[in-house]
């Protein structure tokens, strides 16, 4: 089943049960997937599964960054509510690297893309970005890509 097929099941789901607090999460998902996808190919296009991830992971940085947000200013009602929502969204993501795997990953890129300086930086990422799938986030592979190049 994929990702877009999944979100429309939870949704009825949702409905069904009469979970208010998922439903409209599952519905801001479903409506930033349909948006990215009509960005993308037009309003007859299908979103990839890897299309939805982006969208996912998307989100999940904003709720990140709304929790410390609201935290910052003192309104942990706000905060514990984008918390659900943060842990709900997770669901959608696939398992995450272990950071020996990630570390081996850019290891592989750097030797892919004969990188030997900071300088090179912007390709290995961009196939250490390709392997790791979706399965590791973007400033955790450059914080290594540095370490390791720098």
């Amino acid at each position: 089943m994929s990702l877009a097929a999944q979100i429309d099941a939870d949704l009825k789901k949702a409905m069904i049960a009469r979970e208010a607090d998922k439903l409209s999460v599952l519905r801001m998902l479903k409506s930033a997937v349909k948006y990215a996808a009509i960005e993308k190919g037009g309003a007859d296009s299908v979103p990839t599964d890897l299309d939805v991830l982006a969208v996912v992971r998307k989100e999940v940085k904003k709720r990140e960054d709304s929790i410390s947000s609201y935290t910052q200013a003192n309104r942990h009602d706000l905060a514990d509510k984008e918390k659900q929502e943060l842990e709900f969204l997770r669901t959608f993501l696939p398992e995450p690297l272990s950071p020996e795997k990630i570390e081996a990953l850019v290891k592989e890129a750097i030797v892919e893309t004969g990188a030997t300086s900071k300088a090179q930086m912007g390709a290995v990422m961009k196939a250490a970005q390709a392997k790791a799938a979706g399965r590791a986030d973007g400033k955790t592979l450059s914080q290594v890509v540095q370490r390791l190049l720098g």
